[in-house]
């Protein structure tokens, strides 16, 4: 007999505190609509944490998401694999290095070679700016994770 390895959401967090929830979109909002980071930054960042965290829900949305602002599919595939792939540009890989130094911060410790990589790119206020987004991003994957909530399945004509 084949175990069902089907996922189940333990509950709505949604539902359970939407006080809470409404508290996170608070910031995404703010990432979105008034940091100033553009989106092609905003997906890079939200797609790589996600990886990192193992975020079937937010790996999906965020790839469908890139994918509706007209990203290229490979720029969108080699992330998870940014060191080996020569698509991303200096700028990008300070993005990808500051990302994986803010979400994996009791390992990394948010090094310097990090640091100075995002802001040769980035100002001040951007870098506040980019690691609010990092930590916004790794907040929604805290929350579909530990929750576990189902990311959506298409199914194939």
């Amino acid at each position: 007999m084949k175990e069902d390895t089907t996922m189940q959401a333990r509950l709505d967090y949604m539902k359970a505190a939407p006080d809470a929830v409404q508290a996170v979109y608070a910031l995404e909002r703010y990432t979105a609509d008034r940091s100033g980071l553009e989106p092609r930054i905003l997906h890079l960042l939200k797609l790589r944490a996600s990886q990192m965290n193992g975020c079937a829900f937010c790996v999906d949305m965020h790839t469908r998401e890139a994918r509706s602002d007209g990203l290229p599919e490979q720029w969108i595939a080699l992330i998870c694999v940014w060191r080996e792939a020569t698509i991303f540009d200096a700028r990008e890989r300070a993005v990808l290095a500051w990302t994986e130094a803010v979400t994996d911060i009791a390992g990394s410790g948010a090094p310097d070679d990090a640091y100075d990589a995002i802001r040769a790119h980035f100002s001040e206020a951007e870098v506040v700016r980019l690691t609010v987004a990092i930590s916004t991003i790794n907040v929604w994957n805290r929350l579909a994770v530990s929750f576990r909530t189902p990311h959506a399945v298409e199914v194939a004509a």
